[in-house]
């Protein structure tokens, strides 16, 4: 068996393991959770109530986003959800609300009908597994890692998952993309070189969210110049959009 056979071999193993536990999980203790994990998210991120934010429809025992949704779309966010379009290609994302048509897709969960294709600048990542490193075990389809390797500059990545979701390493391979922040009932960790790192600083994932944005907004992580902008809203796509993530800034 090759080294890619085998570490697919584990993943599988580990994700069936993992999915078990969590599935096992009593109800009230979920919800207690949920709950905590939903208050992290929109007092640590008020900028996403700016923005487009791509999310999930939870199933096999997941955080639930939906609430933090409501909240972020009260304040003036847009929602989106995934859409599987092909095995194989990356995810598109469609505008959601509630009470919007939808038709089952994938796992029979909702995908809206017909609303217009959004491209996310942040996105709430579901794993059944995340590391130290700040990567993720999905499900297996590598969808998200596909989506995102297409995506340039690259969104605002919250992995929104349960402390029990936490193992040592996922044994990343070259295809596998690090989150910028791992979000469990414990608090909001960033992710850095050295691992993730507990951030209990008021505001301070919300600095570092938004320097992250503004520096791929502008080329940053590259070192060269602007790149192509997030075109989400027609009244909000400006080549480096970094001001409406600081209305401090100034492009000089």
């Amino acid at each position: 068996m090759s080294m890619p056979e085998q570490v697919a071999a584990w993943r599988k193993a580990r994700r069936a393991e993992m999915l078990a536990q969590r599935r096992a999980v009593a109800q009230p203790v979920r919800q207690a959770w949920n709950e905590r994990m939903t208050a992290l998210l929109t007092t640590g991120f008020p900028l996403l109530r700016e923005m487009a934010v791509g999310f999930y429809w939870p199933f096999q025992g997941e955080f639930d986003p939906r609430f933090a949704i409501s909240r972020w779309r009260k304040q003036g966010a847009v929602a989106a959800l995934p859409v599987v379009t092909q095995k194989g290609n990356p995810l598109e994302f469609r505008e959601w609300w509630p009470g919007v048509a939808t038709r089952r897709g994938v796992f029979d969960l909702p995908v809206p009908e017909g609303t217009a294709l959004l491209r996310p600048q942040a996105l709430l990542i579901p794993p059944i597994g995340f590391d130290a490193q700040g990567y993720r075990l999905g499900y297996g389809g590598g969808y998200f890692d596909r989506t995102l390797a297409a995506l340039s500059p690259q969104p605002l990545k919250i992995a929104v998952a349960f402390e029990l979701s936490r193992i040592d390493t996922i044994r990343p391979q070259p295809h596998d993309i690090p989150m910028d922040f791992v979000v469990t009932e414990k608090g909001i960790h960033a992710v850095t070189a050295g691992g993730l790192a507990l951030l209990e600083g008021e505001g301070e994932a919300e600095a570092r969210a938004r320097e992250i944005l503004r520096a791929r907004s502008c080329g940053g992580e590259a070192g060269g110049e602007p790149q192509e902008a997030l075109e989400i809203r027609p009244y909000a796509s400006p080549p480096c959009y970094a001001a409406l993530l600081d209305p401090a800034y100034k492009d000089v």
